[in-house]
């Protein structure tokens, strides 16, 4: 680590986002700042198990030297017809498949934890790794560095922080509480700090993939990737995740009084699919050691920075995971803000300036990605109950055209469009520099 770091950056928070910023600043400052990665727990954990590596996602890890090593540990297709496959299971004798999601590049699926080992593994040496520390908030001093208290009645300071400690951010309660009354009306304060219950619970479950053969040597689960109740093999098709969901529309918005993570019963995950087709109730029989999670977002945020603080992932935009894009969008805010903050024109004189790039070119993006994933979540759940069937078989096939648009997105732009807009935007505020001319 360099002597003399031109400054501190503290990022609240080692889950994917954390890990991938801390990663990303070491690679491209070249060890010129100084990172303290907070985590609450006592060790680096994961909350769920599935993750899909998209083609965006792939393209961040390249650009942190990290493929191979995430390829490696990836649950490979076995074919070449190994696609997302949406069926229509809630049918008691029998469901069908509904459509196919094809795509030139095929997504892989790996489980969460090996992202987090492999993540841990590129910290870099300008890395210091503090757990068992709760942001409980953060105040700022008048030479303008932070103070962070913690949990246990620690305190630490830091020229930079990073918020990304999740959908119950401490780091983004501090930074709404802290906003000017010109620049936030008090009243809106409570709605942007407060994560908002979807209405919808979620069941999830991992189990290995050999029971379910043993059950169901030819469930489509084994080798594919199913949508609405997800399931797909990770591990290299050792085990199955599994995350299945039941939705009430009018309880969203409303407080969640429970528990928002428990343990549930076999049956309690079973029951609301009772008259689904064999092949769904197959798969929930697997289930082994469920849990049912109140599925909660953050509502849609004006801002993600302030002075020197920011906020990255779930702090900032925690959404539905209908796209499977939540940890793929932290990746992404991770490696534009740490290639901004790694900058050579970055200082600790202009750091406002530079987290204002970040926003002004992730924050659009990854809102954009939260609203159009709640939209297909409320695309997945239409009652076709009550329609004749040859105006059935109209309706799917409008439904498949509606939700085989809503995924393209995911060829919009780049991760590293997106570092591009932002070093422009940086240059222009510090450099008065438009496409290359002086202004």
């Amino acid at each position: 680590m360099s002597p003399n770091p031109k400054f501190r950056v503290a990022i609240c928070g080692a889950g994917v986002g954390g890990l991938a910023l801390a990663v990303a600043i070491g690679k491209f400052a070249n060890e010129n700042i100084h990172i303290d990665l907070y985590e609450a727990h006592d060790a680096i954990t994961t909350v769920g198990a599935g993750i899909v590596i998209t083609s965006r996602t792939s393209e961040v890890m390249k650009e942190l030297g990290m493929h191979e090593e995430i390829s490696r540990v990836s649950t490979k297709s076995p074919s070449s017809n190994h696609v997302p496959i949406f069926r229509r299971s809630n049918i008691p004798q029998g469901g069908f498949e509904w459509f196919q999601q094809n795509s030139t590049i095929t997504p892989y699926n790996m489980h969460r934890q090996h992202l987090m080992d492999t993540l841990k593994q590129y910290l870099p040496m300008s890395c210091s790794l503090h757990f068992n520390k709760q942001l409980t908030r953060y105040e700022k001093q008048l030479s303008g560095s932070l103070i962070l208290h913690f949990a246990d009645d620690s305190t630490s300071t830091t020229d930079v922080l990073i918020g990304a400690d999740g959908v119950r951010s401490s780091v983004r309660k501090t930074l709404f509480e802290a906003l000017d009354r010109d620049i936030m009306d008090p009243s809106k304060i409570r709605h942007y700090i407060d994560p908002s219950w979807t209405g919808t619970l979620v069941y999830r479950t991992v189990f290995p993939a050999k029971k379910l053969s043993d059950f169901d040597p030819n469930h489509v689960s084994l080798n594919n990737f199913l949508i609405h109740v997800v399931s797909y093999p990770v591990s290299q098709g050792t085990l199955i995740n599994v995350v299945a969901s039941v939705t009430d529309a009018e309880k969203a918005g409303t407080p969640f009084e429970d528990r928002w993570v428990s343990s549930v019963s076999h049956e309690e995950v079973q029951e609301p699919y009772q008259d689904f087709e064999p092949a769904v109730k197959n798969l929930l029989k697997c289930s082994e050691n469920p849990s049912k999670w109140a599925l909660h977002v953050v509502n849609e945020l004006p801002l993600c920075v302030y002075e020197r603080v920011a906020l990255i992932g779930d702090a900032c935009h925690a959404m539905t995971p209908h796209f499977g894009a939540g940890a793929g969008q932290a990746m992404e805010d991770a490696f534009v803000l740490g290639r901004l903050l790694a900058h050579p024109l970055t200082t600790l004189d202009n750091v406002p300036a530079v987290l204002k790039a970040y926003q002004d070119v992730r924050l659009p993006f990854s809102q954009f990605v939260a609203r159009e994933s709640a939209r297909t979540g409320h695309m997945y759940d239409f009652d076709m109950s009550s329609t004749a069937q040859g105006n059935m078989q109209e309706k799917l096939e409008i439904r498949k055209e509606e939700l085989l648009a809503q995924w393209k997105w995911e060829g919009k732009d780049s991760p590293i469009g997106e570092w591009l807009e932002a070093e422009r935007k940086l240059q222009e505020s510090i450099l008065g520099v438009s496409d290359g001319l002086s202004t």
